[in-house]
């Protein structure tokens, strides 16, 4: 069979075309296995002295807000958490307590009501549609890495509640306070109001860090009432 100087340099073109496809999907692959937290190298971190920490809103990385108590582990509380990808936070949330929406560009979050509550909680996707539940003693809820989430303590009882995050170092993004960190014009376009108005949220609404629980202003909320998954 004879092929033609034509033939050749399409044939040509054609390999190197996939080649750089290959190449390409190659090179996206080992990018979204570096996006993850790397695997561990040992069975247990040279740090850590023992696989238990004990009493951890006591020990833990503790924050007290007007919403209740939030308490992290971190490697740095923590040191047998190295390497694991993982991070834990434990709430005690009053009623009409929120943790603010916020969002962690670097873990997916599964959250279990304990006890008390029941919990508001949602997430808003990149279609903007918002997915909204009540939670109550033994469910779970998933956030997806990077979405923005919340929970409101709608019940009349304190809300005590676990999270578990995949990676060590998830971040915590406070949305509102992030808007209002950008310039005021920026941010009063963002919201649809004057420069005056972004000005005094500015001076009642710092960013939130550490993360801490907040309680609603009066009126906002009533312990027990709107426990609804209407937006």
């Amino acid at each position: 069979m004879n092929f033609s100087k034509a033939d050749c340099k399409s044939k040509m073109v054609h390999g190197m075309v996939m080649l750089v496809f290959i190449c390409s999907t190659c090179l996206v692959r080992v990018q979204r296995v570096e996006a993850a937290d790397p695997d561990p190298l040992v069975d247990f971190s040279a740090n850590a002295t023992t696989p238990v920490f004990r009493n951890i809103f006591v020990n833990g990385d503790v924050s007290l807000g007007s919403g209740g108590v939030r308490a992290a582990l971190d490697i740095g509380k923590f040191p047998g958490l190295t390497s694991e990808g993982l991070t834990v936070v434990q709430f005690k949330m009053v009623p009409c307590g929120e943790n603010v929406p916020h969002t962690h560009p670097r873990a997916t979050e599964l959250l279990s009501l304990i006890s008390g509550g029941p919990l508001q909680a949602g997430f808003v996707d990149t279609k903007g549609e918002t997915h909204m539940n009540i939670l109550y003693p033994g469910d779970l809820i998933v956030f997806p890495r990077g979405l923005l989430h919340f929970e409101v303590n709608v019940g009349t009882e304190t809300a005590f509640y676990i999270s578990a995050l995949n990676s060590q170092n998830p971040g915590t993004l406070d949305a509102a306070g992030a808007v209002l960190q950008l310039p005021e014009r920026a941010a009063a376009i963002a919201l649809n109001i004057d420069i005056a108005a972004v000005r005094a949220m500015k001076s009642q609404r710092p960013y939130n860090e550490p993360p801490t629980l907040e309680a609603a202003k009066p009126g906002v909320c009533v312990p027990g009432q709107l426990i609804t998954t209407t937006v």
